[in-house]
C-alpha cells in the first residue's frame, strides 16, 4: 500500500525564519549556552504589571469560559474607545470589530474571507515571511513588489500598478514596516489607496507596530482615506507595544460586511479568544497607556538609535535609524557574504542570533535584521561580538 502523505500545501511550504532562528537560540540557552538573541521581534520586558493583575483578577472571579466569537462586549468597546482616542476612527463595536488571537490569526481569517484559489495578493519585498506562506495556504498567489533603498523602501506607484493583473484581489502591507522600519506617510498611503480604488482591490494592513514610531513621527491609517473603509481590513495586536507576545490577543477593524464574514469563520476555526486575556486587553485599550508602558517605548527608541549608530560604525555596514518598530535593517552587502551564511556563522561562532535578509524576500538579500528591545548589557555585548566577527571576515 502506498504510504500516506501530508498535504502539498504543507509539504511545499517553508519554516518561519524568524521563529525558527529564535527557537534555535532558545534550545541553545536550554542546553546551558549563553546566546545573545536579537532574532525574533520580541521585547524582553515583562507584560506591564497592571495588565497581569487584571487577568489574574478575571480568572479568580470566574472569567474562564468561552466568549462570543466576536469577542466580549467589554473588549470590543475598549477597542472602539482606543480607535477613537488614538486613531480618530469611529468604529461600531457590535458590527465593525472582532477579537483575534494576534495578527497572524487575524490575517488567516481575513485571507480566507477575501480571496479564492488562484487570486493574486500583492505583498512588499522584503516583507514579514509569514505573509507569503499564509497566502499560499489559502490557494492564493503572493506577488512581491520591490521596496528599494533608493526609494527609501517605499513602493513606487508605477511599479506597484504594473504588478496588478486581472487576477489581483488584494494588497497586503505593513506599517510601520517589518523589516525596514518605514512609517508610511499619508502620501505613501494615498498611492496605494488610489490604485486599490482604480482596480477595485481589497487592502489588508498589518499595523502591529503602530505605536512604535520614532523621532516624532505619527502612524497613519489607510482606512481613513476617502473610499477606503469599505475595502480595508485593519489588523493589530498588543504583542509588540505592550510586550504581550505570549497572550495572543488583537483585533480586526473593518466594515460590517467583511467583519460578519470573519465572524462566521471564527465560529468554526477557534470558537473564541481567551476570556481572561480579553479582560486584561480591554484594560490596556480603554485608557491611554500608563507610564510603565510609555517607559518601555522610550527605552526602545533609545536602544534602536544606539544600535543603528553603533552598527554604522562597523566597517562594511550601513544602518540608518529606522522610522519605527524596534529593530534595525542593516546593509551588509559590502561584506560580500550571503546574508544566510552571515547569520548562520554569527550564531555558530559568536552565539549571536540575527535574521538574514533573504528570509524576507529576494530584495532582502544583503541585509540582516537586528531586534533592539533586549537588555542594555546584551545589546552592547551583541554589537561587540558582531564587530569582532566582521573584523575576522
Amino acid at each position: 500500500m502506498e504510504k500516506l502523505k501530508i498535504s502539498e500545501r504543507v509539504a511545499g511550504s517553508e519554516h518561519s525564519s524568524t521563529v525558527g532562528i529564535a527557537d534555535i537560540a532558545t534550545r541553545l540557552r536550554e542546553s546551558g549556552e549563553k546566546v545573545y538573541d536579537f532574532s525574533a521581534a520580541r521585547a524582553f520586558e515583562p507584560t506591564p504589571s497592571y495588565i497581569i493583575d487584571e487577568a489574574v483578577g478575571a480568572m479568580k472571579t470566574g472569567d474562564t469560559h468561552q466568549t462570543m466569537a466576536r469577542g466580549t462586549t467589554l473588549y470590543r468597546k475598549a477597542v472602539a474607545s482606543k480607535l477613537e482616542r488614538e486613531n480618530g476612527i469611529n468604529a461600531d463595536p457590535e458590527k465593525e470589530i472582532i477579537a483575534t488571537m494576534g495578527v497572524k490569526q487575524g490575517l488567516t481569517i481575513s485571507l480566507l474571507a477575501l480571496i479564492n484559489p488562484g487570486d493574486e495578493v500583492i505583498v512588499e519585498d522584503p516583507c514579514f515571511p509569514s505573509y507569503k506562506q499564509l497566502i499560499s495556504y489559502m490557494g492564493g498567489i503572493p506577488v512581491p513588489v520591490p521596496l528599494k533603498a533608493e526609494n527609501s523602501f517605499r513602493w513606487d506607484g508605477n511599479e506597484l500598478e504594473k504588478a496588478i493583473t486581472g487576477k489581483t484581489k488584494a494588497i497586503l502591507f505593513n506599517s510601520p514596516q517589518n523589516p525596514t522600519g518605514v512609517v508610511h506617510t499619508p502620501e505613501d498611503l494615498q498611492v496605494i489607496a488610489s490604485l486599490a480604488i482604480k482596480h477595485d482591490l481589497f487592502i489588508i494592513t498589518d499595523e502591529v507596530y503602530e505605536r512604535l514610531t520614532w523621532d516624532g513621527r505619527k502612524h497613519n491609517n489607510i482606512c481613513k482615506l476617502d473610499g477606503m473603509k469599505e475595502r480595508t481590513v485593519t489588523l493589530t495586536s498588543l504583542t509588540k507595544s505592550f510586550s504581550m507576545g505570549g497572550w495572543r490577543i488583537g483585533y480586526i477593524y473593518g466594515c460590517e460586511e467583511i467583519v460578519s464574514s470573519l465572524y462566521k469563520l471564527q465560529q468554526h476555526l477557534i470558537t473564541s479568544c481567551n476570556s481572561f486575556v480579553q479582560s486584561a486587553a480591554a484594560l490596556a485599550f480603554r485608557e491611554p497607556p500608563r507610564k510603565e508602558v510609555l517607559d518601555y517605548w522610550t527605552e526602545w527608541e533609545k536602544k534602536t538609535g544606539f544600535v543603528a549608530e553603533e552598527m554604522s560604525r562597523i566597517p562594511g555596514v550601513r544602518c540608518p535609524f529606522p522610522e519605527g518598530a524596534f529593530f534595525v535593517w542593516a546593509d551588509i552587502s559590502d561584506l560580500k557574504i550571503p546574508s544566510k551564511e552571515f547569520v548562520e556563522r554569527l550564531l555558530r561562532e559568536e552565539k549571536v542570533a540575527l535574521v538574514h535578509g533573504s528570509s524576507f524576500g529576494e530584495n532582502g538579500e544583503g541585509y540582516v535584521r537586528m531586534t533592539c528591545s533586549k537588555t542594555w548589557e546584551d545589546t552592547k555585548e551583541g554589537i561587540k561580538r558582531i564587530r569582532g566577527f566582521i573584523n575576522k571576515l
